[in-house]
C-alpha cells in the first residue's frame, strides 16, 4: 500500500514526460550522424540535416559531453529510429521546448513534493522480512543524507507519512537552487523514476550507481519477486528501462552542471 501511496505523484509526473515522447518508429532517413559547435551551444546533424525539436526548434545543447551522448542515441539506431529507446534526446526536447512553460522556481517545488511522499521513508509494519530488508538497505542511504546536507530526514509506518521538518525542505530547496534549469528537469525526471528524492540526490552525489539506487528503488519489488517468483522477461525488461531512464536522467544533469570538451566530434557509421 505505501509504494502505491508514494508512487502517486510520481505517477503524474511521469505521464507528462511520456505524453512528449514519440511512441511510434520510423524509417530511419539518415546514414551519419554528427555534432557542431553553433551558436550558444552544440548541434546535431544527420548526414547535412540540423536536427530539430518537435516545435521545430534547432536542437541545440549545452555541453559538447551531452551532445556527444544525444548523438551516440541516433547512430545507435538501426533500420527503424526508436524515439522511445533515445530517453536524452526526449529530455533534451523536454529542455528545448518546455511544453509545460516551467520555470526554475517551479521545477524545485515539484521535486521537493517528493520529500513528502519519498519511498525509502515509508516502511512497512510486516512480513518481518521485508521490514528488517528496509532497515538494512535503507537506513544508511538516509543516514548519508542527513550527514551530508545536515539535514533531519525520518522514516514512518503511517499512512500519512513522516513529518518532514521545515528546516529540511529549506536546505534542499537551496540546493536545488545552485542546478540550471536543464540540471533540474534531470534531477526531477530522475526523481520520477526513483520516486525518491533522497535517492536520487545520492545518485547525483555518486553515493550510489545507477543499478544501486534503481534496486533500492524497487525493494518491495525485488522482496516479493525473491519469494514468489517471477515473469522473468517482463521483469527483465522493466528492470533495464528503469535503469537506461535512471541513468539519462543522471547523465543530463552532469553534463549540465559540469565544464568539460571533447576532441573527437565526428561520428560515423
Amino acid at each position: 500500500m505505501w509504494r502505491c501511496l508514494a508512487g502517486l505523484r510520481g505517477a503524474a509526473l511521469a505521464a507528462g514526460f511520456r505524453a512528449y515522447t514519440p511512441a511510434a518508429e520510423r524509417k530511419k532517413f539518415y546514414q551519419n550522424v554528427s555534432i557542431s559547435q553553433g551558436e550558444g551551444g552544440f548541434e546535431i546533424n544527420l548526414d547535412r540535416r540540423k536536427l530539430k525539436t518537435p516545435q521545430g526548434k534547432v536542437f541545440i545543447v549545452p555541453s559538447e559531453p551531452l551532445a556527444i551522448a544525444v548523438a551516440t542515441e541516433w547512430d545507435s539506431q538501426r533500420d527503424s529510429i526508436k524515439s522511445y529507446t533515445m530517453h536524452l534526446t526526449t529530455l533534451c526536447n523536454t529542455a528545448l521546448d518546455n511544453p509545460t512553460q516551467r520555470n526554475k522556481e517551479q521545477f524545485i517545488r515539484a521535486a521537493l513534493k517528493f520529500l513528502d511522499t519519498d519511498t525509502i521513508c515509508y516502511r512497512v509494519e510486516e512480513p518481518p522480512g521485508l521490514v528488517e530488508l528496509q532497515k538494512n538497505e535503507w537506513d544508511p542511504v538516509i543516514n548519508w543524507a542527513e550527514k551530508r546536507y545536515g539535514v533531519s530526514i525520518t522514516s514512518s509506518t503511517s499512512i500519512m507519512g513522516p513529518p518532514i521538518p521545515a528546516e529540511t525542505k529549506e536546505t534542499f530547496m537551496k540546493h536545488l537552487a545552485s542546478y540550471n534549469t536543464w540540471s533540474l528537469l534531470g534531477i526531477e525526471y530522475i526523481i520520477v523514476q526513483l520516486k525518491s528524492m533522497v535517492l536520487a540526490m545520492g545518485l547525483i552525489d555518486r553515493y550510489l550507481t545507477v543499478e544501486r539506487a534503481v534496486l533500492l528503488s524497487r525493494l518491495e519489488e525485488e522482496y516479493q519477486i525473491q519469494r514468489w517468483g517471477n515473469v522473468e522477461w517482463a521483469h527483465d525488461y522493466d528492470l533495464q528501462e528503469l535503469r537506461s531512464r535512471t541513468a539519462a536522467g543522471t547523465l543530463l544533469v552532469h553534463f549540465c552542471s559540469e565544464s568539460s570538451t571533447v576532441k573527437h566530434k565526428l561520428l560515423q557509421d
